[in-house]
């Protein structure tokens, strides 16, 4: 798998210029003959090739207003889509996305929609981006410690140094660690629990990041995010989260 090929096909033309450079580097190859390995051994890779980028494809980076970090692709079969904590439409909403929803109708008043897709945020801006891109069906993190990390942590850099007044939301432990990674003179850091349901009644519900974010962009003059998802929404009016 020639990563830098893939990454071409892929992402918005605004970050050829921001991660050309990255995407050349040896490592990177050295990535993407790991992956190619895997695939001669029939080793089933999500999300699909055509998906890996998706998060620098459906969000343009002279437009980014918020990054939210995850960790690696959902590794059942058709959930990632390339965008963290998001799932493919035709999957039921995974925990830590319900607890997402919950958190955004508490604090906004935002009513779920009856899927994950959470690609409307992307093309507003919201680069929802794994640390690690890629993982092995029915093994989670399998794909961590291969390279993924360094090209993910650079993005971070690049971001913090290239773009001015975005909003970092870094959930759990293992986000918050990318803290180190960002200008918090140029940006806003948000911290909060992982929204997992291991963790979420431990300071992530409550958060009320969301808010933070539309009140941050607004004091500077920048449209805000519209969180609520399209989709097909309960007609009943009543708000429910086992979806």
């Amino acid at each position: 798998m020639n990563i830098a090929e893939l990454a071409h096909n892929q992402i918005d033309s605004t970050w050829i210029d921001v991660l050309d450079r990255e995407l050349y580097k040896d490592y990177l190859a050295d990535l993407g003959d790991y992956l190619s390995q895997l695939q001669a051994l029939n080793k089933v890779i999500y999300p699909p090739a055509e998906m890996v980028f998706a998060a620098f494809e459906h969000t343009n980076f002279k437009r980014l207003k918020v990054v939210i970090l995850g960790q690696d692709p959902y590794h059942g079969a058709g959930q990632a889509n390339g965008l963290c904590f998001s799932v493919a439409r035709g999957n039921k909403v995974p925990p830590s996305l319900r607890n997402i929803f919950k958190e955004l109708n508490a604090d906004l008043g935002v009513v779920p929609a009856h899927h994950g897709c959470l690609q409307s945020w992307a093309q507003q801006g919201v680069l929802l981006l794994n640390s690690v891109m890629t993982v092995e069906q029915g093994h989670a993190g399998a794909h961590a410690n291969k390279g993924w990390e360094r090209f993910t942590d650079q993005v971070i850099r690049l971001v913090s140094q290239q773009a001015k007044g975005v909003v970092f939301m870094l959930w759990g432990n293992y986000a918050q660690k990318k803290a180190t990674l960002i200008d918090g003179s140029r940006h806003l850091i948000l911290q909060a629990a992982h929204p997992s349901p291991f963790s979420a009644y431990r300071g992530y519900l409550g958060c009320k990041h969301f808010s933070l974010a539309n009140n941050y962009h607004k004091s500077a003059g920048v449209q805000c995010i519209d969180w609520q998802l399209p989709g097909q929404r309960d007609d009943s009016g009543q708000i429910t989260f086992e979806l």
